[in-house]
């Protein structure tokens, strides 16, 4: 096992917890506890309160790299993974309005959807450490012990809820930011005027609320993983406690 010097301090404590104490069994568990303890690996003592504080801290940390991934331009757009999709119902229209040359207008509102998503991300941020910090996980050693997206699956679910009421208006503000209202109105007017054509309509800010926030959880979740399975990720003491003591 290599030690660096930033461990000298706790290996010294535990040589002066080893020199005070007994060689029986007893003692030796003892030890080890109180090695652990020290030094923050796996066997240590960690109470529920820390656990939870190590998982908030791990989703405020991908949360904010996240936020910056996807809140530049293109961070929706040109990933593959998350890009927002047209509607299903302006899908289907986009197929009858190709073949009056109108793909112009959904191939602009794709892009500006995409953007809308872009421009709420960073506003988003603060809504989510303020959620994160405000969770109460009382089953916080089933999480940390769960699967790599535990954490944020947790998150998702008992707080979409409160982010979708606080996301929409950062929503539809960037929807008519960046043009994305305009250009759907001008769609369904040059769309309507197709003789025959099925009506069609949709609901933008549902759709980019939806998709931008799966987008968001879809890569939270993957730092999530990277905190669990690489120690170098974990960039604080508590983090190197928690995730060291759950043995990844």
């Amino acid at each position: 096992m290599k030690y660096n010097s930033r461990m000298l301090p706790a290996i010294c404590l535990c040589v002066l917890i080893l020199s005070g104490c007994g060689t029986s069994g007893k003692d030796l568990g003892q030890i080890a506890t109180a090695a652990g303890a020290v030094l923050g690996q796996p066997g240590s003592t960690l109470g529920s309160n820390e656990i939870a504080r190590g998982l908030r801290e791990a989703l405020s940390k991908s949360s904010g790299i996240v936020v910056n991934q996807v809140g530049r331009s293109g961070g929706y757009l040109n990933d593959a993974a998350i890009k927002v999709p047209l509607p299903t119902a302006l899908v289907k229209a986009r197929d009858i309005g190709k073949r009056v040359g109108m793909d112009n207008f959904f191939v602009d509102l794709e892009s500006r959807i995409n953007r809308a998503a872009e421009v709420a991300a960073p506003k988003a941020r603060g809504i989510f450490l303020s959620a994160i910090q405000q969770m109460t996980i009382t089953d916080a050693k089933t999480i940390l012990n769960g699967p790599d997206d535990a954490a944020t699956r947790f998150f998702e679910r008992s707080t979409s809820g409160q982010l979708k009421s606080a996301m929409r208006p950062i929503i539809d503000d960037s929807l008519a930011q960046v043009g994305a209202v305009t250009t759907f109105n001008n769609l369904l007017t040059a769309y309507r005027r197709i003789p025959l054509a099925p009506e069609v309509d949709a609901d933008l800010t549902e759709h980019v609320l939806e998709e931008g926030m799966e987008g968001l959880f879809f890569y939270i979740a993957k730092e999530e993983q990277a905190i669990r399975r690489n120690p170098l990720k974990r960039t604080s003491e508590l983090l190197q406690r928690v995730f060291g003591a759950a043995g990844t």
